[in-house]
């Protein structure tokens, strides 16, 4: 890994690097570490992610995807001893988060202004996320836990990128892996996943919620995470000169649209986003 030290900090990295491995878990090993240089040598995970094979392959999703779910089981329940040390996915990280939806990709990308009546259900919206996020019992979080993160190995999913792991909302990293901002499955796919996930969690305490309750839980963390995605393509779209990142926001947005009538308090933004985001972004494409 070359990370230089102005741009990146290789602490964070080595420190779950260290978390991951005492789970048990496949995930690169740091062999030697020069800080000063931002040079890391680390344990190799082959080269194929999860995304390639599933591209190729849709025929193996069912067998990835279980092992990908049973190694997240294993980051929730023995993450809990390191949870405590990372920092906390909070109110202030979680509304810069949507913020980035409302910046970059509604303003800054597709010219949408929020009219007073307009921020004000944005705001009501925000609120509501943030508290189905904070309410929800807090575990070690991935952050990123999706296709493009996962590699195919003989022993699990080889578990990349992991530097900005934090102590947040149990269904995050569920919903990062099953409402992946570059593939997409069937709702009924996702459903029987979510559920046979939330399942194994529950019996092994990690929660009590009813399967109903897990569910919505999810599904409003999906509508947080896509919202900050969604943004996050923009401003490496604006800021960062890439994009092809763009491709990736209609996907990203469906996923919020598919929830339309299931959830009332989403009405505002499943309208904003059909009647102005993505006719918006097919005018500029």
């Amino acid at each position: 890994m070359d990370a230089p030290p102005e741009q990146e900090d290789c602490r964070p990295f080595i420190q779950v690097a260290g978390y991951l491995e005492s789970m048990q878990l496949q995930a690169p090993r740091v062999l030697e570490a020069d800080l000063d240089d931002g040079f890391l040598l680390l344990t190799d995970l082959g080269s194929t992610q999860y995304l390639e094979l599933l591209t190729e392959d849709s025929a193996a999703a069912d067998t990835l995807y279980r092992t990908a779910l049973r190694a997240l089981l294993i980051v929730q329940s023995r993450g809990e001893a390191f949870q405590s040390s990372l920092p906390a996915y909070d109110d202030k990280l979680l509304r810069f988060e949507l913020s980035l939806f409302h910046d970059w990709l509604c303003e800054k990308h597709l010219g949408i202004e929020f009219a007073d009546g307009a921020e004000a259900n944005w705001q009501s919206l925000c609120d509501t996320l943030v508290s189905n996020a904070l309410d929800q019992p807090q575990v070690f979080v991935h952050r990123d836990y999706h296709s493009r993160n996962l590699m195919v190995t003989d022993d699990g999913p080889g578990i990349l990128d992991f530097q900005d792991a934090v102590e947040g909302p149990l269904t995050y990293d569920l919903v990062s892996l099953l409402k992946d901002c570059y593939v997409k499955w069937s709702e009924t796919q996702i459903d029987e996943w979510c559920r046979s996930f939330c399942g194994d969690a529950r019996n092994i305490g990690l929660h009590s919620m009813s399967d109903d309750q897990y569910v919505r839980a999810f599904d409003l963390m999906g509508v947080q995470r896509h919202l900050k995605a969604a943004g996050i393509f923009s401003r490496l779209n604006h800021r960062d000169g890439k994009p092809e990142y763009m491709l990736d926001v209609p996907r990203t947005l469906s996923y919020i649209v598919d929830l339309g009538g299931k959830y009332p308090e989403l009405t505002f933004l499943v309208d904003l986003i059909n009647e102005h985001c993505l006719p918006a972004l097919e005018r500029s494409v």
